[in-house]
């Protein structure tokens, strides 16, 4: 008789322990019950127990309960199969957008139906998040998922700010700011290297209705060359820099200082826009440029030198961050809603 390697079922279990006791071997029962001689000693170890006599000996027993109890709770532990197992064709392209193009998973499966791509699967979120922490996928693992954030430590020490600023406090920002409903209000911050080896910094202006952003490499860390970044920009919109940029939220580096300077138009006797201080340590309230922060830093880590960074380099970011499909919105970028804005305004 050939191997055979099927499955026992219950009826097959209770013939078994029933043969065990009549004194077969294991040998007799496979010829017997037409199996491989393999699955009845598997069998036997998934079932067996000691007995105890009524004389208090104890002998070695297969029970068909507890093998079929072992072959049932087995089973389960297989789970469902693997949507995504019939389908490489979306296990690669999901790969490449998340490993790749640096897309968060949410991102990723929004862009492939954005695409229209034909699939022969089609997955969930959840499932998407259950496959990568399973290691399904051969290049993703988690750690090529954004870094997720850790609750930060309450320092109970109170903080002093040790320069008072001349401009305008965030108290004093309009309401309409806050509800972001009014187009061309922007956060301002600087992203910087490694500590005392990077001279430059980055610039970053994110709109707060939009989240559109503007990355701009500036040579060093001074307020006066914030403000000729500022020129440059004015420069750039002309007329409509008033309109684009009604007005703009700073927190309080020293690289901000120069509240005057940024807020004066090189192209009139006019001010350009409005700065507006957050209070000191509370860079919350600018949370959407720190969200738009962490999307940089996908490309340039933290404590990495980027004085080496060509501006093309820096564009790619941009226009990245501008052409991430976005949750908030539907997975609309952040590009489409700044062009509509601009019509608007046209």
């Amino acid at each position: 008789m050939g191997r055979n390697f099927k499955q026992l079922s219950s009826n097959d279990r209770i013939k078994m322990e029933a043969l065990l006791n009549a004194g077969l071997t294991k040998n007799e029962i496979a010829k017997q019950l037409h199996f491989h001689r393999s699955t009845i000693y598997r069998e036997y170890d998934r079932g067996k127990y000691i007995h105890r006599n009524y004389d208090y000996t104890e002998e070695e027993r297969y029970s068909s309960d507890l093998g079929q109890k072992a072959h049932d709770y087995a089973q389960e532990g297989k789970g469902r199969s693997l949507k995504i197992g019939k389908d490489r064709r979306l296990a690669e392209c999901i790969e490449d957008k998340i490993v790749n193009s640096k897309l968060s998973p949410e991102a990723a499966l929004a862009e492939i139906n954005k695409e229209e791509k034909h699939f022969e699967t089609k997955i969930s979120i959840r499932t998407l998040y259950r496959y990568i922490d399973s290691g399904i996928f051969l290049k993703l693992t988690n750690k090529d998922l954004p870094i997720k954030s850790k609750k930060k430590k309450h320092n109970k020490k109170v903080k002093v700010q040790k320069r008072a600023n001349a401009g305008e406090s965030i108290e004093n920002r309009p309401d309409e700011v806050k509800d972001r409903k009014i187009f061309g209000h922007w956060e301002m911050d600087t992203v910087k290297g490694r500590r005392g080896i990077t001279k430059s910094c980055m610039l970053v202006l994110t709109e707060r209705k939009t989240r559109a952003e503007i990355i701009i490499k500036l040579k060093d860390q001074t307020s006066k060359s914030v403000v000729c970044a500022l020129d440059r920009l004015e420069r750039k919109w002309g007329d409509m820099f008033s309109k684009v940029f009604r007005s703009i939220t700073v927190d309080n580096g020293v690289e901000f200082a120069d509240y005057e300077g940024m807020e004066r138009s090189i192209l009139g006797d006019d001010k350009r826009t409005y700065l507006f201080y957050c209070h000191p340590y509370s860079s919350w309230e600018r949370g959407t440029n720190e969200n738009n922060n962490r999307l940089i830093r996908r490309h340039i880590p933290k404590g990495e030198d980027f004085d080496d960074k060509q501006e093309a380099e820096i564009e790619y970011i941009e226009k990245w961050i501008n052409n991430y499909p976005r949750g908030i919105f539907d997975y609309k970028t952040s590009s489409e809603l700044f062009a509509e804005e601009l019509q608007k305004l046209a």
